[in-house]
């Protein structure tokens, strides 16, 4: 399988960056931006200002609001936000060949179905090749050249180290996996439970009210990932944890920062209309818990940022149903 271009679906912050680094690899690239303004700006001046201002893009990186060009790559990356993903499959469709690699980038679970982005693209596009890419990557440090790793999840081990050899380069190194169930839970659930740690700086509850979050955030996302067969090492690595761990210790993260407003005393509505960008951990919220509900799956903490979204319960309400829990083990599960 020979890789010499790549065609990125999304044209927001994850998507150009990941332009940007594909690029460092020496590929040739094609990023599809819904916004015509965004297309314009990464032709004429090699920028995105909408959505990944002050960096400077490539000039070999071509922007199209064509679809058909993009089904004409070698490999496609998918990074459209998760709820849009069924959608721009959908318009995929007729335009690209059986086999084709698809990478999905995106991170979530479907809000009206419950199901994995690997799920959704199997229905859409059941002949292409699916993968997963994901890992604790800030889009702005990727796009300026900062060092990275992430995880690569492949059912076909040959076509996971093609991949890798494609878009990895010094800078931006993946590491094989076979896990693709696992290596989309670490990206759906630390979403959400980044909500509740920024909630927690917001509220100025402290760095130990803060580690405890995260730790016990861990706990849920393995069970969760387990209980729809995903694998503990995957859940503890690159995807999982490393992702978990970056997506909550900084307001870099869209869905930290959303919570960190939460905590400050603004409205859901507030933060989402003073934004151009999706967060996906608000619409994932109510996925996992769904999906938590179903299997029985003991999620406090999922539990509580969905009522607190959802507008069910206020953040005060949504802290004190977490900290009147009754004492246990803390491996019981």
């Amino acid at each position: 399988m020979a890789i010499n271009q790549i065609g990125i679906v999304g044209g927001g912050a994850w998507g150009t960056a990941l332009a940007q680094s594909c690029c460092r690899s020496g590929k040739e690239i094609v990023i599809w931006a819904r916004e015509n303004e965004t297309v314009e700006d990464i032709n004429s001046r090699h920028e995105n200002r909408l959505y990944l201002p002050d960096v400077v893009l490539d000039s070999k990186i071509k922007a199209t609001a064509d679809l058909q060009i993009i089904g004409c790559c070698d490999v496609i990356l998918m990074v459209s936000p998760a709820q849009h993903v069924r959608a721009v499959c959908q318009q995929l469709t007729e335009f690209v060949s059986n086999q084709t690699p698809l990478v999905i980038c995106s991170k979530g679970i479907e809000q009206s179905t419950g199901k994995l982005m690997s799920e959704v693209v199997a229905e859409t596009l059941p002949q292409l090749q699916i993968a997963v890419l994901s890992g604790p990557t800030f889009a702005i440090e990727i796009a300026r050249g900062l060092p990275a790793a992430l995880s690569l999840a492949t059912r076909d081990e040959a076509v996971g180290r093609e991949l890798a050899h494609a878009i990895s380069h010094s800078l931006f190194r993946t590491y094989w996996s076979n896990d693709i169930i696992g290596a989309q839970i670490g990206g759906s659930v630390k979403n959400v439970l980044a909500i509740a740690a920024g909630i927690s700086n917001g509220k100025q509850l402290g760095t130990n009210a803060h580690a405890a979050l995260i730790t016990r955030g861990f706990s849920e996302l393995v069970q969760f990932g387990m209980a729809l067969g995903g694998r503990s090492e995957t859940l503890s690595g690159l995807s999982g944890l490393g992702d978990l761990v970056l997506t909550c210790s900084s307001t870099k993260s869209r869905n930290m920062s959303l919570g960190y407003a939460l905590g400050q005393g603004q409205t859901i509505d507030q933060v989402l209309g003073s934004r151009n960008s999706v967060t996906e951990g608000v619409y994932t919220a109510s996925a996992v818990m769904a999906i938590a509900n179903s299997k029985e799956i003991d999620m406090p903490i999922c539990q509580a940022v969905n009522a607190v979204v959802g507008g069910q319960m206020t953040v005060d309400q949504g802290i004190e149903s977490l900290l009147s829990r009754p004492l246990r083990s803390e491996t019981q599960g």
